[in-house]
């Protein structure tokens, strides 16, 4: 009984550890070529998806519900930053990232399109940090990915996921982020 309790206090203060962490820890890069991470985002609440430029399906319409939250955040004066992570590094370079999101008038002051990894590493860090699925079959050039929008609080913890694609719920989505503000 001895060992079971000091067990369950030795998992208590690792997880308590835990969540004082900064629980994602990346640097990739941005849409204007410069370094960007997990740093940058220190004691900021970030809401997160996954896209590319070249996608003909979902990704269009995400990055434009993207674009009405950032313009629903800033008419509230809600502060969190957006950041989107390319499935295609190999064809999403922060050029092609710039272009791709100028068409959706994307402001760059708090939403970061992020490249400069390996088709490999991102499809591990999205497995790893937001427990969803990145694969790019072979020969082919769409990518398969998740569709959601990941609220991220202060220490880098995944907190929420919602709809990227249909029926995104963008009043919701913004309560959780004034919650963890």
């Amino acid at each position: 009984m001895k060992y079971i309790l000091t067990l369950m206090f030795c998992l208590c203060l690792l997880s308590a550890c835990k969540s004082n962490e900064q629980a994602m820890n990346f640097e990739f890069t941005d849409q204007d070529g410069s370094a960007f991470g997990s740093s940058n985002l220190e004691g900021k609440v970030w809401v997160a998806n996954f896209i590319f430029t070249n996608c003909n399906t979902v990704c269009p319409p995400m990055t434009a519900h993207m674009a009405k939250l950032q313009q629903m955040l800033e008419d509230e004066g809600v502060q969190a930053e957006l950041v989107s992570f390319t499935v295609d590094p190999e064809v999403d370079n922060p050029d092609t990232l710039k272009s791709f999101a100028n068409n959706f008038d994307a402001d760059f002051a708090n939403w970061h399109f992020l490249t400069g990894y390996s088709q490999k590493e991102i499809e591990d860090f999205a497995k790893e940090n937001f427990a969803t699925l990145v694969r790019k079959p072979a020969d082919q050039e769409q990518v398969m990915h998740g569709t959601s929008f990941y609220v991220v609080d202060q220490n880098g913890n995944l907190v929420e996921s919602y709809s990227g694609v249909e029926d995104t719920p963008y009043e919701d989505i913004i309560e959780k982020i004034k919650e963890l503000n």
